[in-house]
């Protein structure tokens, strides 16, 4: 496992925008395949993501809390936060600095990936 000094702070920041999915974090996306399944899916998956807690060396590696996976009424699903610079051209230079970093969490089926 390679944990950056900043792991943990980026890990709390990530997981402010993961538990509680506020604008003030970041952004929410939705792929096509998830929204096509409807409403009802849509904020059963958001729960999933909301209470996710499985962070193990396997889809945590740098011990960011950045990734998830699970499975919801048949389908396995994907979240994934990204850090960008505030204007979401690159990527952030300082993931541990929410001044300099927009992040995004984007929910997708396994398949969309």
């Amino acid at each position: 496992m390679i944990i950056s000094q900043h792991a943990g702070k980026i890990a709390a920041l990530n997981d402010k925008l993961r538990t509680t999915l506020d604008p003030n974090s970041g952004q929410v996306m939705l792929t096509q395949g998830v929204t096509s399944l409807g409403n009802a899916f849509v904020q059963a998956a958001l729960a999933e993501v909301k209470a996710f807690n499985v962070f193990i060396e396997d889809n945590d590696p740098h011990g960011e809390h950045d990734f998830g996976s699970f499975d919801l009424a048949g389908h396995k699903l994907f979240f994934k936060i990204d850090n960008y610079d505030k204007d979401m051209r690159y990527g952030s230079e300082d993931p541990s600095d929410p001044s300099k970093t927009a992040r995004v969490l984007t929910l997708m089926l396994a398949e969309e990936y």
